[in-house]
């Protein structure tokens, strides 16, 4: 059988997004190719399936999110309407850049990768509690950890990016029973959904893409946890007050953002506001070369820089409300 293998390159802070469009389309069963040395290799295999030469330069520098489809008489109408998704997409305003959206689309035949991509996905400890564990493991054996349950077809944050690992890590170590979370920028939702099966009461996932508010829940669902316990808002924090009021009802122990350093940078001072005194920041997506810059301002917000953690070119930052 032969599948089609469609290939959209993004930006590092952009592949949350394109994954939560491909799975909103119906298009679950996805990979994510990063890392200079994965994305070269992958750009030398897949040339001969090129329509334009020049493809390799526009996309060297560029990370991808590949998803595969049965090609059958609907594969055509598939493909346009990702197209026309990605061009809507390129136009939202999500504070980030998603580079360039270019779409890759090839034939391939299912021993390419028929079962490849689940392959890549397995159970791997958080910290000291903590177990993350692709849905189709529920054989696996959680050794007395609290098992955080994620399809990577329908839940395209698995937790295996250093800044999310880090995120989670902190979250492990600080989140206490009865606990009320806020997680800025959730996409998938898995920081959130962590603090919750780790003890938290109730928590709060806030996400400017409206499609978020349905992959937050639907992996929540998956691990047992309901609307009761937690609520998945849409906007922009920033600019909509009406948001915000719902957000400020009290002041939280935890506040998380696993964004892009520009965005951290901007939410800052709200973060500030929405933590409790002695409350905590953990925040990530902050590549090596802004760590001062997002530190500087952390601390002009009124926050007092704990500890930094580092993760290849990546870079993760716990912060504590100044009493």
């Amino acid at each position: 059988m032969k599948y089609k293998e469609i290939s959209v390159f993004t930006t590092e802070a952009g592949l949350d997004a394109v994954c939560a469009r491909l799975s909103m389309l119906g298009m679950e069963q996805l990979e994510i190719v990063q890392g200079r040395e994965e994305i070269a290799d992958f750009l030398q295999k897949s040339a001969k399936y090129w329509d334009f030469a020049d493809m390799d330069e526009l996309c060297a520098a560029e990370p991808c999110v590949k998803a595969y489809i049965d090609d059958d008489d609907a594969a055509d109408a598939a493909v346009a309407t990702l197209k026309a998704s990605l061009a809507e997409l390129k136009g939202m305003a999500l504070g980030f850049d998603m580079g360039s959206l270019n779409m890759i689309v090839q034939t391939v035949d299912d021993s390419v990768w028929l079962n490849a991509w689940k392959e890549a996905y397995k159970p791997f400890p958080v910290g000291k509690h903590l177990l993350v564990r692709p849905s189709w493991e529920d054989e696996y054996d959680a050794q007395g950890r609290r098992v955080l349950s994620l399809d990577p077809g329908m839940a395209f944050g698995t937790g295996s990016h250093p800044t999310t690992r880090m995120c989670l890590e902190y979250i492990d170590e600080l989140v206490k029973e009865g606990d009320s979370v806020v997680d800025l920028g959730c996409g998938s939702g898995i920081l959130s959904i962590a603090a919750l099966i780790l003890g938290a009461k109730d928590a709060i996932a806030v996400d400017i893409d409206p499609i978020a508010e349905t992959i937050a829940y639907e992996n929540a669902a998956l691990n047992g946890i309901g609307k009761d316990r937690y609520t998945v808002l849409t906007g922009d924090v920033l600019t909509d007050s009406a948001l915000r009021e719902k957000i400020e009802a009290k002041r939280y122990p935890i506040v998380t953002a696993n964004i892009v350093a520009s965005v951290i940078i901007a939410l800052a001072p709200y973060a500030a506001k929405l933590l409790e005194e002695g409350g905590k920041f953990i925040t990530s997506g902050i590549i090596d070369t802004r760590e001062e810059e997002v530190a500087a301002a952390l601390t002009a917000a009124g926050l007092s820089i704990l500890e930094i953690r580092r993760g290849g070119d990546w870079r993760a930052i716990l912060a504590e409300k100044r009493t």
